[in-house]
């Protein structure tokens, strides 16, 4: 039923400030014309030191930050102003139902509710649920757990980052599907993946196994330029029984025969390998792209001289290529928007795990790309008298 937006949000404020009750509230999703700070909101009770509270864990897509609020605090404005910042639906569970508000273009609040029964969980410190659990035959088959299924003490990092990029996957995928980026995957037409420069195939096996376990219908495929690793990998899938629904292929990224995928994967592509993978994955119309560059020496061995005053910073040689680094996937991005891509830069792991954190993740809405867009990479290129290479990978000016 339809209600007013704001008498809609003091109802829901109303149940939230009803603790003793309270099992969750979600908010997610953009209403129109307005940005909300975080892409996902959680919020559930806490005891602590007997102390019953409030528990916000705001997600931006790279990581959580969580703070707890007093009785106090949730009865102050605070709370409806965060109800009212720009998200689209709003969940509101309790121990015997739940109430779900979806605010339309015209900021009508459509409301429903729902009798049935949930259970509280009060627990401050709860343990971070795992997308893959360590006993997954594959972890096993890759060398990252152990014969009884623990994850070896070496390859911890090797875990977490598999497990972080599901949780960038994840989400990503959903609201790509949600709004028609990518088609509902069925078992006639599943979802194609494309791992660009697989090697030991980690993160290829993981998608594939996350996504069987959730229920979406997946054909995955490793291109990596070693025959020893499609060798490797394709035991592994066999050993597994997935091999009708993973395959691998010894080829260059440039020069793959597979003909297109909805998602394009590459973690840590050698230098232009990574320009490879995200010219592969716009000439052939992918929806997806997931990218942690590695290596940036294109764009280094290109900075002969640069525009003043930069040379503060250039003339020392690992600042020079950190801001090489910089400027390399800066460049990226702004040939992915141009090209009609909605492109953002994340961190995907701590660097404690990693050096190569950053992460392209790209998502084709067919957007035509704003003159101001161009104008900056045309300034850009122009002002540093540098070729980016994925510039003429893709074989058409930008």
């Amino acid at each position: 039923m339809g209600q007013e937006l704001d008498e809609a949000l003091a109802n829901a404020v109303s149940l939230i400030r009803t603790p003793e009750s309270l099992v969750r509230v979600v908010l997610s999703g953009r209403r129109r014309n307005m940005q909300p700070a975080f892409e996902r909101i959680d919020i559930r009770p806490v005891l602590i030191k007997e102390q019953l509270l409030l528990q916000v864990a705001s997600n931006d897509g790279r990581q959580t930050l969580t703070r707890n609020l007093t009785s106090q605090e949730a009865s102050s404005p605070a709370l409806l102003d965060l109800l009212s910042s720009g998200y689209a639906n709003i969940l509101v569970e309790q121990t015997s139902g739940s109430m779900a508000i979806r605010i339309t273009k015209k900021d009508v609040a459509m409301i429903h509710f729902e009798k049935s029964e949930h259970v509280q969980t009060l627990d401050h410190d709860r343990v971070k649920p795992r997308l893959l659990d360590a006993s997954d035959p594959f972890l096993r088959e890759v060398g990252i757990a152990d014969v009884h299924g623990k994850i070896k003490p070496s390859r911890q990092d090797k875990y977490l980052q598999v497990e972080e990029f599901l949780r960038i996957l994840a989400p990503t995928l959903k609201r790509a599907i949600d709004a028609g980026h990518i088609p509902t995957p069925t078992v006639q037409a599943p979802l194609t993946i494309a791992d660009l420069g697989c090697g030991n195939a980690y993160l290829t096996f993981a998608a594939h196994q996350y996504l069987c376990n959730i229920g979406i219908p997946v054909h995955v495929t490793g291109i990596d330029v070693r025959e020893s690793s499609r060798i490797r990998n394709s035991k592994i899938a066999e050993v597994l029984g997935i091999n009708a629904t993973i395959d691998f292929l010894a080829e260059e990224i440039a020069t793959t025969t597979i003909a297109r995928a909805d998602v394009v994967i590459a973690l840590h592509a050698c230098d232009t390998a990574t320009d490879d993978a995200i010219a592969w994955g716009i000439k052939n119309d992918a929806r997806l792209l997931l990218i942690a560059p590695c290596c940036h020496h294109d764009l280094q061995s290109q900075l002969k001289e640069s525009p003043e005053p930069w040379s503060v910073i250039t003339k020392y040689g690992l600042m020079k290529e950190r801001l090489a680094d910089l400027l390399t996937d800066a460049l990226r991005i702004q040939i992915l928007k141009i090209r009609g891509y909605r492109t953002e830069a994340i961190e995907f792991i701590g660097g404690e795990h990693t050096p190569r954190n950053l992460m392209i993740r790209a998502v084709k809405t067919g957007a035509n790309p704003e003159p101001e867009e161009i104008a900056r990479y045309d300034e850009m290129v122009a002002l540093w008298k540098v070729t980016p290479a994925l510039n003429g990978k893709l074989n058409s000016s930008t």
